[in-house]
């Protein structure tokens, strides 16, 4: 939503008609209502819907309000929405978070553009003031930027640079591109909180200076190239346990950038939208710290406190017994069973098996199996990933339960059927103060009778790097295969 309003917001030259400024008000109203239809899989398709309503609403009153070059902003409005229509009728369910991470990214260099370009022609964006120095008629010399503008500008240009580069990292981490791992740089924590003072103080310099323009031009540009730098220090410390956390956290960064860059427009929808979309981002990034036992402070100040040894991420593997077992095994044990919790992952995402998993559950309700299906917050690689995919499958709303809501019923079930997940019920998160993940709440599936564990080789690991005790269970059997190909080959067993 923060993209297309920056891209299309033009001039703050002049006070915003009431009936604007209304129009602008029911656009925020929408946003709100979006957000609150997307808090839940049930009202999702409510909430998108509100969306659009409110970014058509805002969208068109800034093109009528300062709509002089129509034609070069159809243009540019036509050229998105080729791009985003053709990428997202390409884009697979698999590819989504680094999709999101990647817009985000799209985001944060809108914020710093349109900073730079207020800067270079203040006039256009009407934040210009009478300077101090005057002619011998008592006029002005020369006007200069506003300094609480050159705040706003600041300020805008610096998240919105943090929010660029983390997000190109985030990109290159989710797609495979980059390495999950941590890379912990030496005194990283004294190099970001130097570079932090150092943004602070050139804004506060830039603020006070007594030109503003471009004679100062190099206070702003070393304030963007600083905040690049930090963006890249900030996310490259963070494992890949940690990435939901930080892609929640990147939409808040993008959020803010784009508020501030309201101000300096002097555009109401923007600073509405750029505050929902920065607060709630916030709030989600705080809600998924507690889910994973994380500080939230350590995790938005680049992996604070994690200890580059931990983990087993480069280590050899120990070689251990383990249980393997077929289709048909599984779907006797699991026809046999009163109650069976799916706990999705990554893995089901990656063979598109949601749907094959679906109609394994409709198979086993009509055999009298209570199923429901178990998601932790982290599951994916971005908040609500399985629940979307899930949705996708038309898998029932009152059958998915949240971590905290299902962790006890464990105990109590005859099969945990573990398709694609790992660290997600890994017990070293309980056990191991070494792991990267220790900590961080996961399924009790070693508590379930019977474990089914859908994985494609013994030979990979979760996307943290380390081993899972579950594979070497007594109650465990291994079903190595494509998830798709193994849950679509126990529907036929099930038959």
């Amino acid at each position: 939503m923060t993209f297309s309003i920056l891209s299309a917001a033009a001039s703050g030259e002049g006070a915003t008609p009431a009936w604007a400024m209304l129009a602008y008000l029911v656009a925020g109203v929408f946003f709100i209502l979006a957000l609150r239809g997307l808090s839940s899989p049930a009202t999702s398709r409510s909430g998108n819907r509100n969306g659009m309503i409110g970014m058509a609403i805002a969208v068109g009153t800034t093109l009528i309000m300062h709509g002089t070059n129509l034609v070069e902003i159809g243009i540019a409005i036509g050229i998105g929405a080729i791009l985003g229509v053709t990428i997202a009728r390409r884009i697979a369910m698999t590819a989504m978070p680094e999709l999101v991470a990647g817009f985000h990214s799209l985001v944060g260099l809108a914020a710093v553009v349109v900073g730079l370009a207020a800067w270079l022609n203040p006039g256009a964006f009407g934040i210009l003031v009478p300077g101090d120095q005057i002619d011998l008629a008592g006029l002005p010399i020369r006007e200069v930027i506003n300094p609480v503008s050159r705040i706003e500008l600041g300020l805008g240009i610096a998240i919105g640079a943090i929010t660029f580069s983390g997000s190109i990292i985030a990109f290159l981490k989710l797609s495979g591109r980059m390495g999950g791992s941590p890379i912990m740089l030496p005194g990283r924590h004294v190099i970001n909180l130097g570079t932090l003072v150092a943004i602070l103080g050139l804004i506060a310099l830039y603020t006070i200076s007594p030109d503003g323009g471009a004679g100062e031009g190099w206070m702003i540009l070393a304030i963007a190239v600083l905040a690049f730098i930090i963006g890249f220090l900030l996310i490259i410390p963070i494992g890949g346990a940690d990435m939901p956390v930080v892609v929640s956290m990147l939409n808040s960064y993008s959020g803010w950038a784009a508020a501030a860059m309201g101000f300096t427009l002097g555009n109401s929808a923007m600073i509405i939208t750029g505050a929902l979309v920065g607060s709630s981002g916030a709030i989600l990034s705080y809600i998924m710290c507690r889910a994973m036992n994380r500080s939230f402070i350590s995790v938005i100040a680049g992996g604070f406190g994690a200890a580059p040894e931990a983990g087993g991420a480069g280590g050899a593997r120990e070689q251990r017994p383990y249980k393997q077992g077929s289709a048909e095994d599984a779907a006797y044990m699991l026809e046999q069973a009163e109650s069976v919790i799916i706990i999705p992952g990554y893995g089901m995402a990656v063979a598109q098996a949601q749907h094959a998993l679906r109609e394994m559950g409709d198979k086993l309700k009509e055999k009298g199996v209570t199923v429901k299906y178990a998601i932790h917050p982290v599951a994916g690689r971005m908040p609500g990933h399985m629940n979307v995919l899930l949705a996708e499958a038309s898998v029932p709303y009152d059958e998915v339960f949240e971590l905290e809501d299902i962790n006890s019923e464990f105990a109590q079930c005859d099969v945990a059927f573990i398709i694609g997940a790992n660290d997600v019920v890994n017990p070293a998160a309980k056990t191991d103060k070494s792991s990267p993940i220790y900590g961080m709440p996961v399924f009790d599936v070693d508590k379930a009778k019977q474990v089914f564990f859908i994985k494609r080789s013994m030979g990979g690991v979760g996307y943290a790097g380390v081993d899972n005790d579950v594979f070497y269970m007594n109650q465990t059997v291994m079903l190595l295969a494509d998830a798709k190909k193994m849950v679509e080959e126990i529907v036929k067993s099930l038959d």
